[in-house]
């Protein structure tokens, strides 16, 4: 008996299909990955590929119950946002 892809379990996807698990566009995806405050990912001849374990772990990394709620560690700043120098520094 021959095996066929639909007999195996989906276990990566590509950065269009893991966009699309997370309800983010590509670009979101790409930006996360470049600035490493996205999910694992993995890279298999040159192409990015995400596990969905993965993917599912850093959601719940988000997981939050209220605005104030601190329970979780805050996942590191987009650089345009990270303050190189104090503020009294660059005012002074």
């Amino acid at each position: 008996m021959s095996s066929s892809l639909s007999d195996f379990p989906l276990r990566y996807l590509r950065t269009p299909e893991a966009a699309q698990f997370l309800g983010l566009s590509d670009r979101t995806l790409e930006k996360h990955r470049v600035y490493g405050t996205g999910p694992t990912y993995k890279k298999l001849g040159g192409r990015v590929v995400y596990a969905i374990e993965d993917l599912q772990a850093w959601a719940n990394c988000g997981t939050v119950k209220s605005t104030s709620d601190t329970g979780n560690p805050p996942r590191p700043a987009h650089p345009k946002y990270r303050l190189t120098q104090p503020r009294a520094a660059r005012h002074g």
